[in-house]
């Protein structure tokens, strides 16, 4: 019977998080702490993070923002435009790095697209992420894309009734038990967790069961056998 599919995008479809990770290592060594070492320092960036998304939500320049205000808080020396500018850039280079499809998605895609109805569901600034669908080059197998500012409970009940969804055969696939598994067990629809090795800290939770079905695989390419 064909299904309706939410896909989720970074971490699922193409590796992101670990682009973020690195700028966060560059971080670590031009703030040259002389006695937090890379977890505490990892805490404070957490905490101003969760802060913030609240507020402006998620993306690079976000980011951006976050490192800048973590430097002022934890910098042991005179705090500079100039590395201002550099703690940013950091961040900003993310926009430069290229694609990187997961292995197994571009097949699996084209194979679940012939005999589903798919939508691309994803969070963060607008631009910023039709840019990374547009680089992908995955977007011609999504009849629908929809960009929020959060991925809760509330959102995927409007886009299953937007998109005049059956939640009893939609499933919604992702990394994040946050974004994407516990709002979409709450919301009443199924779920396929694929978890992902760089999942952001501020996305993993305990998964929370609930009136749907729960389907958790080792890679994307896996949802062939079952879908």
């Amino acid at each position: 019977m064909r299904q309706f599919l939410i896909i989720d995008a970074d971490d699922t479809l193409w590796e992101n998080n670990i682009y973020f990770e690195r700028a966060f290592d560059e971080f670590v060594e031009f703030l040259d702490h002389s006695s937090m070492p890379p977890p505490e320092v990892r805490t404070v960036l957490d905490e101003i993070e969760a802060a913030n998304a609240r507020i402006h939500g998620y993306g690079t320049l976000n980011f951006a923002r976050n490192l800048r205000q973590c430097y002022e808080h934890l910098a042991e020396r005179e705090v500079r435009e100039e590395d201002l500018t550099i703690v940013m850039g950091f961040a900003e280079r993310i926009l430069e790095c290229p694609i990187e499809v997961i292995d197994g998605v571009a097949e699996t895609l084209e194979y679940l697209a012939a005999r589903h109805d798919l939508t691309l569901f994803t969070k963060g600034h607008p631009e910023e992420q039709k840019l990374k669908i547009d680089r992908s080059g995955l977007g011609q197998f999504f009849g629908h894309t929809a960009i929020v500012k959060e991925k809760d409970a509330a959102a995927y009940r409007r886009l299953v009734d937007e998109r005049a969804m059956d939640p009893k055969r939609t499933w919604m696939i992702g990394n994040s038990p946050k974004s994407d598994i516990n709002p979409a067990l709450a919301a009443g629809l199924n779920a396929v967790f694929v978890p992902h090795a760089h999942t952001w800290v501020l996305e993993k939770q305990e998964i929370v069961p609930d009136h749907g079905k729960l389907l958790v695989l080792e890679r994307f390419g896996d949802l062939q056998r079952h879908f």
